[in-house]
């Protein structure tokens, strides 16, 4: 098992009609979200504007995480739902999609043959978590919402993200020093 930490500093964060948004990671690497030449990209945004129209991306599937505050999503001719923290939706990137309210998401886009879940988990301080590999992961990647957590002697704290690769036959196993949130995604190709 191989994984690197990339610090919240390093991210980069542009503007959308919306709000904020900070790709996390996207693949592969040299992949750029505005030529939507990546197989997998995960995200967060900051909407600001009490309603919002999200970007049609055909092609793509999508998978979104309320992190903090509330929204409902419109999906047009399909259906709308109610989202607050740590609920999820999952939905076609060229459905005609609007939101009212304000919130902190999280973002998967999957294209082709990728696929991806997104959980989110909470620690409580001194608590030992195991990633355990599943022959069916590419991928596995952790967001630390909030807290702090331990892994062989480095510390992630807010904002932080693990990149886990080289998963198959090995764990991974760290420890919050404090209660903690954080988000995983698996991405299976």
């Amino acid at each position: 098992m191989q994984y690197k930490i990339i610090r919240s500093e390093e991210f980069t964060t542009n503007i959308w009609s919306g709000g904020t948004t900070t790709q996390l990671y996207i693949f592969p690497e040299n992949a750029e979200y505005s030529k939507r030449n990546f197989d997998f990209r995960i995200s967060t945004a900051n909407v600001l504007s009490e309603k919002s129209v999200f970007t049609s991306l055909p092609g793509i599937s999508r998978k979104l995480m309320i992190l903090e505050g509330e929204i409902e999503i419109f999906h047009e001719n399909k259906y709308k739902k109610q989202l607050s923290k740590f609920e999820t939706d999952e939905f076609s990137g060229d459905w005609k999609t609007s939101s009212v309210g304000l919130c902190i998401d999280f973002n998967l886009m999957t294209k082709g043959k990728v696929t991806g879940n997104i959980i989110a988990e909470t620690l409580e301080e001194n608590q030992i978590f195991q990633i355990k590999s599943n022959k069916k992961s590419f991928m596995i990647f952790v967001y630390i919402l909030s807290g702090k957590i331990e892994i062989e002697n480095h510390e992630l704290n807010k904002s932080d993200f693990l990149v886990i690769e080289e998963i198959e036959n090995s764990d991974l196993k760290f420890q919050s020093k404090q209660k903690s949130e954080f988000i995983i995604t698996e991405i299976s190709i």
